[in-house]
């Protein structure tokens, strides 16, 4: 096994570097490399890299860090302001994005149930690509970048209902849906709470006494980390809320940036990961039977995506160039959009078919809006080199 995981990490990120230099030659984002070398060497090419499941948990850890680089760079008062002003354009985007994925279901002949699965999965927008194409130094602190973080999290809340009642139709799910929904209702100001209590009473007390050993607040800091994280999903919560909530608890402080700067190398390799398994997870041999279904879920969420949110968010007060610039960054599906694939599909919700499409869906439009965002927006990976910024 060692030797095994040894070989497929050479594989990936050798390969990695050869393909993301000839990315960065094309002046092509690197998404498009990672996720183009998973599909290669996956099990659905060469078979190179065998053990994606092994790989994609491993790589799920990237999420977490980014999540919680994130809320290191977030001031809980502007937060909170955020996510009220937010939450009608979550809630009515959510609810056009999963009528628009019924309407294509039913109109290429998947079931009911089937279009309704696909319908939920358009609701949301990557956290991770999202993120990752937000440069820190430019928009974290600025109204634009919080309007999306604010976005992406009430989504995340929304898809964390969505999975729940997927599990709670699940008969032989051993907990009542009734009671998960209690938890996790429950869960969010209880973890916040303690959060908060163990940041000011033993964390930073912690760390000022050690601030000396710079290894020292690397360990505490992934400690704490992964500690929310698990503790979240414990909770009945997602793993990146815990880790956002970990982050945000140490904003005020000025360790803050010091631990940020510590783990991106941290966070890159474990997204690198990310983005091979899910090129990796693909079959390749069912391209035939989805194209025309995803190529056209693709164009659909492309388009309407910062359509919607532009008109919302000007709804509510908001600049309309800001607006479509928001539309475009989050005009993609989401990571979430393949947990619940997959999950229909173990509970037999859905086909495989089905489940290809939103696969397909994800992937389209994880690499088509990279480029819209790399072409046009400030962000880490910008082609024209007067609009990168980290």
């Amino acid at each position: 096994m060692e030797q095994h995981l040894i070989y497929s990490f050479f594989l990936i990120f050798a390969g990695a570097a050869v393909l993301a230099s000839i990315a960065l030659y094309t002046r092509q984002p690197l998404l498009v490399a990672y996720i183009a070398l998973g599909a290669a060497f996956g099990p659905y090419g060469f078979a190179w890299v065998s053990d994606i499941k092994l790989l994609d948990e491993i790589s799920h850890i990237g999420i977490i860090f980014l999540l919680f680089l994130l809320g290191l760079d977030m001031q809980p008062s502007h937060l909170l302001h955020m996510l009220r002003k937010a939450t009608l354009v979550a809630v009515l985007s959510s609810i056009a994005f999963a009528a628009m994925g019924y309407a294509v279901g039913v109109g290429f002949g998947f079931t009911q149930t089937e279009s309704l699965i696909i319908g939920l999965a358009m609701m949301f927008s990557s956290t991770i690509v999202g993120i990752k194409l937000l440069p820190t130094t430019v928009l974290h602190h600025k109204h634009t970048g919080e309007l999306v973080v604010g976005l992406l999290l009430l989504q995340d809340v929304i898809a964390i209902i969505v999975l729940l009642g997927m599990y709670s139709g699940d008969t032989s799910a051993e907990s009542s849906g009734g009671w998960q929904y209690l938890k996790t209702l429950l869960a969010l100001p209880l973890m916040s709470g303690f959060a908060y209590l163990f940041v000011r009473f033993v964390l930073l007390k912690l760390i000022q006494k050690f601030d000396r050993f710079h290894e020292y607040i690397f360990l505490v800091a992934i400690g704490w980390c992964l500690g929310m994280a698990e503790g979240a999903q414990f909770l009945g919560l997602s793993a990146e809320m815990g880790a956002f909530a970990a982050g945000v608890v140490l904003a005020t402080s000025p360790i803050s940036q010091y631990i940020a700067t510590s783990l991106k190398p941290l966070r890159d390799f474990f997204l690198i990961l990310f983005f091979f398994s899910i090129g990796a997870s693909f079959n390749l041999g069912l391209i035939s039977k989805i194209l025309l279904p995803s190529l056209v879920m693709a164009a659909l969420v492309l388009t309407l995506k910062p359509v919607i949110f532009r008109g919302l968010l000007t709804r509510i007060s908001e600049d309309s160039k800001m607006g479509w610039e928001i539309g475009f960054r989050l005009g993609q599906v989401s990571e979430f959009s393949l947990l619940i694939a997959y999950l229909a599909t173990d509970l037999n919700m859905i086909g495989i078919e089905a489940s290809h499409v939103i696969q397909a869906t994800a992937i389209l439009t994880f690499l088509l809006s990279s480029y819209i965002v790399a072409f046009n927006f400030q962000c880490p990976i910008a082609i024209p080199d007067h609009l990168r910024r980290d």
